[in-house]
């Protein structure tokens, strides 16, 4: 099984799915964003400029193609359900991934985590982010694009427990 977890930065992802990774049996989590990390770090800056001049890693198709790709490594060497915390808002890229992830386990899941603007900017704070930074830059783009249907299940953390998130999760994973 892959499960998805989307949403903008400072939504929750990372606690939610810390709390899934409990409650879901031989499961791991997988974040993408260190093959971000990565590929910042190994691709040449003209390269860089050339393919995703935004300065999002996201933008380099070899992020996408490497992000399916050590999924199903991870999967076929160690047979353990991935969950995938991410911040992705491009519908184009989460096809890709999503579809790719389905080829890899037909158990795959997409969730999108969801809040107010303020909620998210005062998590962020709260979490130590520099105002401004990245991250906050981010926010109004991802609410934007996450009110496309592509998106799929969307789950309101807003004044929301992480349990009853977990609870929602599980009961459409059918795991409750």
């Amino acid at each position: 099984m892959i499960v998805m977890i989307n949403g903008a930065f400072g939504v929750g992802k990372t606690t939610v799915a810390g709390e899934l990774q409990r409650e879901l049996e031989n499961s791991m989590i997988y974040d993408p964003e260190e093959i971000g990390f990565m590929l910042r770090n190994v691709i040449p800056e003209e390269i860089k400029k050339s393919e995703a001049d935004t300065g999002d890693f996201q933008d380099l198709h070899l992020w996408r193609e490497l992000t399916v790709r050590v999924a199903e490594s991870i999967v076929a060497k160690y047979k353990m359900n991935l969950i995938v915390p991410m911040t992705i808002r491009k519908s184009e890229y989460l096809q890709y991934i999503l579809e790719g992830f389905k080829q890899i386990d037909e158990q795959t899941f997409h969730f999108c985590l969801t809040a107010s603007k303020e909620t998210i900017y005062e998590r962020l704070r709260e979490r130590g982010e520099e105002e401004g930074n990245w991250c906050f830059q981010q926010t109004e783009k991802c609410l934007e694009a996450y009110k496309e249907a592509a998106f799929g299940e969307f789950i309101d953390t807003e004044n929301t427990s992480v349990t009853h998130i977990i609870e929602r999760i599980k009961e459409k994973l059918k795991l409750s």
